[in-house]
């Protein structure tokens, strides 16, 4: 929105230094426990893959609140709308690649 003498006035709202730090300490910490784990091979198998898949979903989550604003938006619905969208689509694709890789006849 433009105000009269030409200036420009962003209506927009950011978050706080308060709330950056936090969702960077989160980030930090939702990375370094899936490495810590792999790493040191803590777990195995089905344990495994469920702490890395729970890490990525919480890591999710935490860019989506804390960096990309999803909450703090004027009309939050319609940005769920598109996000949930695009998580349809992204399993479909990755569900759909993992049947193919699973059920393929023609790589035996």
């Amino acid at each position: 929105m433009a105000q009269p003498d030409g200036r420009h006035v962003s209506e927009e709202t950011h978050g706080t230094f308060k709330s950056y730090t936090i969702g960077y300490i989160c980030s930090i910490v939702l990375t370094v426990i899936p490495i810590a784990i792999v790493l040191n091979g803590w777990l195995d198998g089905m344990a495994n893959a469920i702490v890395l898949m729970t890490a990525a979903v919480l890591q999710l989550a935490v860019q989506l609140l804390f960096f990309m604003h999803l909450r703090e938006e004027k009309k939050p619905r319609y940005n769920l709308i598109s996000l949930l969208l695009g998580l349809v689509i992204a399993v479909v694709i990755v569900a759909g690649s993992m049947w193919i890789m699973t059920y393929n006849m023609v790589a035996l």
